[in-house]
């Protein structure tokens, strides 16, 4: 079970994920810099994700949505605002319309992932900060630290 760590912090308005890979940063980085190893494991294992526009440098823009298992689409959408391959990721996330364009861009969170080489293993650190305590609650209620620790579970198998 890659996940190591999975922390809801209030008080930093974050939700911080920690999984370690046997595998090095480059190839790690592919998960999340091509687009159909990404569709392989963003979203639980129940809510396959397909991306529909995926502009992967500074400033690109992304669009995907969310297969729920009785077909109910949940879009969503990243500004990419800074991509450092193969160790930093940045980016703006938030959900999406029926057009793929963002509901409430004021409604977003900030997504930071840095890959860390541990000698040939690579450990993923992923922080999700919030705009508000608000925020943070009604993504944790909606399943997202449970969902974010079975999505990052299923890249394993995109390793081996």
């Amino acid at each position: 079970m890659p996940v190591i760590s999975a922390v809801k912090d209030v008080d930093t308005l974050t939700m911080t994920f920690v999984a370690e890979f046997e595998a090095t940063v480059e190839k790690v980085w592919q998960v999340w810099a091509d687009p159909r190893k990404l569709e392989r494991w963003w979203g639980p294992p129940t809510w396959p994700a397909t991306f529909e526009r995926f502009e992967f440098e500074p400033g690109g823009q992304v669009r995907y949505y969310m297969t729920g298992p009785d077909g109910t689409k949940a879009r969503g959408w990243w500004t990419l605002t800074s991509v450092e391959a193969p160790h930093r990721l940045e980016f703006d996330d938030g959900f999406a319309d029926e057009n793929n364009e963002p509901v409430d861009p004021k409604d977003s969170t900030r997504g930071v992932v840095t890959l860390e080489d541990l000698g040939g293993r690579t450990r993923m650190t992923t922080v999700s900060t919030f705009t508000s305590a608000e925020q943070l609650e009604r993504m944790a209620e909606m399943g997202m630290q449970e969902g974010m620790r079975q999505a990052q579970d299923q890249i394993d198998a995109l390793l081996a």
